[in-house]
């Protein structure tokens, strides 16, 4: 176990990133990076082994795990101040996950709310992976000790698996193996909706490509997109109450907010009374400030391949050292290692 916070979080190799996924997710692990105290510690994963829990061409989730790594690289997650790896590249979290199959109660994953999601009406159908999968993501943070997992309100149900997990696993061996992880509850992190539709979330699959900005875009895409996102034809109002029944425009004034730090009430009063046609402008500027540097240096690392798989392998290889204490630790509380 660790006396220090330490932070683990992975996320799954998709490509075509856009800005939802950049102020949902990748900005928090940058920010939680750069916050660290002394002692203190980030492990950051691409979750490749969850990804093949639904199917999957194997040579686009090649390039997904490289184009995510990129991606994380050039938002500002530094492979020498936190661990940054493939989950696959590290054997010991499919091990450990093993160990806690037969740990885990059947009824618990029954309770799993996001299986019956994913599976939809082809239960039977589904693969047995995404059934246990909340069981490798117990994995992911117990093998780490990790004190702190960030969750969305979707995931919390799945970091309590965890904790009910090593909590039987310590009870059933009489041993403290394992850190029960804290949620950090992500409030900052920014619901981005469509530019097309103001009550639809930025997706990568919705068919029109003006409906989200791309993290690949260039500043002629960004100012473009943004003319032509969906508003309304009244002023930009004094209060947030006035926004209520208008989702393209607080869509807006929300990307507005998370991108300059400052509160929607704020933004209300510098730009109350002015139109949309007045606004985007200022929006794009904005956006072009923070997006064109990281697509600038997400161009930068995928050029050079090799390079994103030496800086991967070297986290896997920090990852490895850190896990292998944990699982054998686990081996041995079980029988399964026999002591001198």
């Amino acid at each position: 176990m660790t006396d220090k916070k330490r932070i683990v979080s992975g996320i799954q190799p998709t490509g075509n990133l856009h800005l939802g996924n950049y102020l949902g997710a990748i900005r928090n692990w940058v920010d939680m990076q750069n916050a660290m105290a002394a002692g203190d510690s980030c492990i950051f994963f691409l979750a490749d082994l969850h990804a093949v829990t639904m199917p999957q061409e194997p040579d686009i989730l090649a390039a997904n795990i490289r184009s995510m790594a990129a991606t994380l690289l050039a938002a500002g997650v530094d492979p020498e101040r936190s661990v940054l790896f493939a989950q696959s590249d590290v054997a010991a979290h499919s091990e450990l996950s093993w160990l806690l199959n037969c740990v885990a109660r059947i009824g618990w994953l029954n309770r799993m709310t996001q299986f019956k999601e994913k599976s939809g009406k082809n239960r039977e159908g589904a693969s047995v992976g995404l059934y246990t999968y909340p069981v490798l993501q117990a994995a992911d943070v117990m093998l780490y000790q990790a004190t702190h997992v960030p969750v969305g309100e979707d995931q919390k149900q799945h970091l309590e698996l965890a904790r009910d997990i090593a909590t039987k696993f310590n009870n059933d061996y009489q041993s403290e193996v394992f850190t029960l992880p804290q949620p950090i509850i992500q409030k900052t992190a920014a619901r981005v909706m469509s530019l097309r539709n103001g009550s639809a979330k930025m997706s990568k699959s919705d068919p029109s490509d003006l409906s989200r900005i791309n993290l690949t875009d260039s500043n002629d895409d960004i100012t473009q997109k943004i003319r032509k996102a969906k508003t309304d034809p009244d002023p930009i109002p004094d209060n947030e109450a006035a926004l209520t029944e208008r989702p393209e425009a607080r869509n807006l004034l929300t990307i507005y907010s998370a991108l300059s730090g400052k509160a929607v009430p704020e933004i209300l009063n510098q730009f109350a009374g002015q139109g949309f046609g007045q606004f985007k402008p200022i929006l794009s500027d904005l956006m072009i400030s923070i997006i064109g540097p990281i697509r600038d240096r997400l161009f930068s690392f995928q050029s050079d391949p090799a390079e994103i798989d030496r800086l991967l392998l070297q986290g896997a290889k920090k990852a490895e050292t850190l896990a292998a204490v944990t699982l054998e630790k686990a081996y041995y509380a079980m029988g399964l290692r026999r002591r001198n």
